[in-house]
């Protein structure tokens, strides 16, 4: 069965698939490739280009580099090798020889194709890696170009992997520590300077104020001892003693020194305004270091002090390098001279370094000091290995090791047995775990609480907006009303005023509105009066009795007749037509009542 052995190399600008040729037998061709790797002819005619691809950008290439060296098969990868690796067949059996035994076996899973990462495929690796760029067929693709892709790549993978905390780095506790030790010297020297400036003229006061930074904050308010003011309630305050202040006021009458020019004493009040800034200074640093060591090694600090503890990381280079450091060298650090100095003359090797400046050292015995140095250093050691790799920062650990010290001590003192170091170990542990517990509950609570916080936000936010639109409607329906109720005022007055108008025209026989519908009313009229004629001729005929039955016969038939020509007039608008029937009723009964007379007058006549 013939076999065809096929190649994949990763570089920094892109994918690149070879083939070996006359592949029958690993045995056999490693040595043939060890022969012709530095011979580019050579291993040209071992190994054969099949395909490169390029990587589109930086972001490309780092993703795919990622994908590699997590051992998962990228997209890009998977499209390579589906396109341009035949599958295996009863004659044929493919091989792909990959550098990585990870994303071999993501290959082997996903696209079933047999890899190989042992025999000649490292030789083959070193030689298409040696001659890379002059067997990819691509002109733009060089030595320098695939070098400088190689160098970018590289950093962008190293800083995609390292990645920092900004909360736990211990670069601020080494400079911190470093200014502090400085401060320390530069405040005793100027403080000195200030006692011996400032002695000439007052020279009793250094005996009375000791401390450096209350003696310059006491030069600057006395000034001139000659003129200092009998009221010592300001320098009770900076004294924090009445006897002491008195002493001072005291002393300041009966003094031995010099009188002093206000030009001297204007640069001792200098000189007193640097060292009380440098002091407060110094303060705020102290309480910044016992911070960052909180945060940065809180057991350390808990079992040995922060102070210390920091010298002892500023000393090791930082947290990691102290972490390596076994119990020995810790209990050493800051005594390299007096070590290689004993080891030159064959003397006795110091016993502690940095650690001395603890105060477990300092309250034991002078026999048991190198034992509870060497003890010391141990926890130390262990305390800054739990500092350096646990994810979540607590001093439970250092509590708890700071009193196996103390029980050391006792044991040391009175002979009485600690307990196990199995035992607290183990209570330690447990309280860490509740530790850690606690603080994942506080995390998904803080969690919950962003969570609901941005979503109020948005509902809030949805809901002025949805405020603003009602607002706008609610007003543009309030405009709305306010014009329909205009419009119907409007629209009664000017019904009022065509009603009464109309009731005007009517009387006078004018409409000069509506011609047809008052076309069609003067015809309903003259229906109405021509029936009125008839009527009246009728009485005249017939005799006086009947005479009224007959008129009211004639009025209530002319009403209905009028009645229903105006009905069909005005189903439309009924209102403004039953003014206008009102209207419509007066005119006839105004013309009927002229003739009733008439024939009253006639028929008086006739009488």
């Amino acid at each position: 069965m013939a076999q065809s052995l096929y190649v994949l190399f990763e570089n920094a600008v892109g994918y690149g698939l070879f083939v070996v040729k006359e592949f029958d037998e690993m045995a056999l061709l490693a040595p043939r490739v060890e022969q012709s790797v530095l011979d580019l002819g050579k291993f040209n005619s071992l190994v054969q280009t099949v395909h490169f691809t390029p990587f589109r950008s930086t972001v490309h290439a780092l993703e795919n580099m990622n994908c590699i060296s997590e051992g998962v098969l990228h997209e890009d990868l998977k499209v390579l090798l589906e396109a341009h690796v035949p599958k295996s067949s009863k004659k044929l059996k493919v091989l792909l020889g990959i550098n990585d035994a990870k994303i071999a076996a993501a290959i082997l899973e996903e696209l079933q194709i047999n890899c190989i990462t042992t025999g000649a495929v490292p030789e083959i690796m070193r030689g298409i890696r040696l001659h890379f760029s002059s067997m990819v067929k691509d002109g733009r693709l060089t030595e320098e170009v695939a070098s400088k892709a190689r160098l970018g790549l590289g950093h962008s993978y190293s800083r995609a992997k390292v990645k920092f905390n900004v909360n736990r780095v211990d670069n601020m506790i080494i400079q911190s520590i470093a200014l502090l030790d400085q401060l320390d010297k530069d405040i005793n020297t100027f403080s000195m300077r200030i006692r011996e400036w400032y002695s000439y003229h007052f020279p009793e006061l250094v005996k009375i104020v000791t401390d450096n930074y209350m003696y310059a904050r006491v030069v600057r308010l006395i000034k001139d001892r000659k003129q200092m003011p009998e009221d010592h309630t300001e320098l009770e305050e900076i004294v924090m003693d009445s006897a002491k202040s008195q002493a001072v006021l005291d002393a300041a009458r009966v003094s031995m020194g010099m009188d002093i020019s206000p030009i001297d004493l204007a640069n001792i009040q200098e000189l007193c305004d640097r060292v009380i800034g440098m002091s407060e200074f110094r303060q705020q640093l102290s309480q910044y270091l016992i911070s960052r060591m909180q945060s940065v090694a809180p057991n350390l600090a808990a079992l040995i002090g922060d102070q210390v503890g920091a010298r002892l990381i500023a000393h090791a280079g930082s947290l990691t390098n102290l972490a390596k450091c076994p119990a020995s060298t810790v209990q050493i650090l800051g005594a390299e001279k007096a070590l290689f100095r004993a080891l030159k003359t064959r003397g006795n090797t110091p016993k502690y370094g940095l650690i001395f400046h603890s105060t477990f050292i300092g309250r034991a015995g002078a026999k048991n000091k190198g034992r509870i140095s060497r003890y010391l250093a141990n926890k130390c050691s262990i305390a800054s290995r739990i500092d350096c790799f646990a994810d979540t920062p607590s001093s439970i650990f250092g509590d708890h090791l700071r009193q196996q010290v103390e029980d050391r001590l006792k044991f040391f003192e009175t002979g009485d047995a600690p307990s196990k170091n199995i035992d607290i170990m183990r209570q330690a542990v447990s309280e860490f775990t509740d530790f850690q517990a606690k603080e994942a509950k506080k995390k998904k609570k803080k969690e919950k609480k962003q969570k609901e916080a941005g979503e109020n936000g948005d509902v809030t936010s949805q809901a002025e907006t949805t405020m603003e639109i009602d607002e706008d409607e609610t007003s543009k329906k309030k405009k709305k009303k306010k014009k329909k109720h205009q419009q119907e005022e409007n629209g009664m007055e000017t019904s009022q005023m065509e009603t009464t108008f109309e009731a005007d025209t009517t009387v006078e026989g004018e409409t000069p509105k509506k011609k047809k519908k008052d076309k069609k009313k003067k015809a309903d009229d003259s229906q109405a009066d021509s029936i009125l004629n008839t009527t009246t001729e009728s009485v005249d005929d017939s005799g006086e009795g009947k005479k009224k039955k007959k008129k009211k016969k004639a009025s209530s038939e002319a009403d209905s007749s009028l009645n229903n020509t105006v009905d069909e007039d005005a189903e439309p608008k009924k209102k403004k037509r039953k003014s206008m029937d009102g209207a419509s009723t007066a005119e006839e009964e105004t013309p009927s009542k002229k003739e009733k007379k008439k024939k009253r007058k006639s028929g008086g006549g006739d009488d």
